[in-house]
């Protein structure tokens, strides 16, 4: 039997913040609430499906360095462009990591700084 990524933790500052932006990225929703101000949130379903969830660990300080790790999106129900535009609205912004311009995705920041790319593929909602 194989690993599968269950859940993926991302340290922020205002997981309030962060919470609004991805289930709206996502269309995720509040799943738990921790005392220390952590959050998980994830598919409507809940825990456990084949989506993984995104804990939004509470931290005074960012980590020093750049997270080796970021989240890649791909639109369900529109094209790139639309999806950008959506993105933008959202919060998110341009993130210049030194991108030729022929790329297929998009790097963006998230409201905390956190990159991640929308993806030029669309796929089929689950």
């Amino acid at each position: 039997m194989a690993c599968r990524i269950s859940e993926l933790v991302l340290g922020c500052r205002d997981p309030e913040v962060l919470a609004r932006f991805w289930c709206e990225v996502l269309d995720f929703v509040v799943l738990d609430r921790e005392e220390d101000g952590s959050l998980e949130i994830g598919p409507r379903e809940g825990f456990g499906g084949p989506q993984p969830t995104i804990i939004l660990s509470r931290r005074d300080e960012p980590e020093p360095g750049k997270s080796r790790l970021h989240i890649d999106v791909n639109a369900t129900d529109r094209d790139q462009d639309a999806e950008l535009e959506r993105l933008l609205k959202l919060g998110a912004r341009p993130a210049d990591i030194g991108q030729t311009g022929e790329e297929q995705w998009h790097v963006l920041m998230d409201p905390e700084g956190n990159e991640f790319c929308l993806l030029k593929a669309r796929l089929n909602p689950l």
